[in-house]
């Protein structure tokens, strides 16, 4: 295993999403960081480049880590590391959209869905215990992660989050959690692209469910990305 794991959490959640997670690699002497990619809205700068920011002033220390990003984090994990001006050894994707330089928001059926919840003057996520009770079943662990939730302004939909040139500068894997069809198409190019690709049947916060298994194939990545 590398010297540090960067877990980077999506900004719509928090980093308790990795709590149970940090908790494993602690008992196995993997030295973990956790940013947490908070942000105003009431300020004009975008939105991405806080989120950036934020985690890229806890990462001056770890230069060499692997930087591992969930879901909405996977497009930001490039600027983070180029704010942060450190040169990863790996970077891995974990049920999580690739960088594209496009709105995040992409296209088809979740893009119609926020417009329309956005015409109505909603916001995503708006979860609550009842919808998320299958998919994070502890009590404790699903109320971490509601107290963290952080729905995002229309606005954060329209940005698009660059990709400097030359990027992947080091290796990348992926793990994605089955059968939810959320990011298979992420997957798929993860494999088109000869990446090391995992995949355990879970929900998409499966690291709050068995942060073992989750462990388990991520040094499994890890290792074949150090070959």
């Amino acid at each position: 295993m590398p010297r540090t794991l960067v877990l980077i959490h999506s900004p719509l959640v928090g980093p308790a999403t990795w709590a149970p997670l940090v908790e494993v690699f602690a008992q196995r002497g993997v030295a973990t960081v956790t940013p947490d990619l908070d942000g105003d809205e009431t300020r004009d700068e975008a939105l991405w480049g806080q989120h950036v920011r934020a985690a890229a002033s806890r990462l001056r220390e770890a230069e060499g880590a692997i930087l591992v990003g969930h879901s909405g984090a996977g497009a930001l994990l490039p600027a983070i590391s180029a704010a942060a001006g450190l040169r990863p050894s790996g970077y891995i994707f974990v049920d999580a959209g690739l960088p594209a330089a496009t709105p995040r928001k992409g296209a088809g059926s979740f893009a119609a869905f926020l417009d329309d919840l956005h015409a109505r003057g909603g916001r995503f996520p708006d979860w609550n215990d009842e919808s998320l009770s299958e998919l994070v079943p502890d009590p404790t662990r699903r109320r971490a992660l509601l107290a963290e939730l952080r729905p995002q302004p229309p606005r954060f939909w329209e940005e698009v989050v660059p990709v400097f040139s030359g990027w992947p500068d080091a290796p990348c894997g992926y793990l994605r959690f089955v059968p939810g069809p959320g990011y298979a198409e992420a997957a798929d190019e993860a494999r088109q692209r000869a990446w090391p690709v995992r995949d355990i049947t879970g929900g998409h916060f499966h690291m709050l469910v068995d942060p073992g298994s989750v462990a388990d194939a991520l040094a499994s990545i890890v290792d074949e990305l150090r070959r």
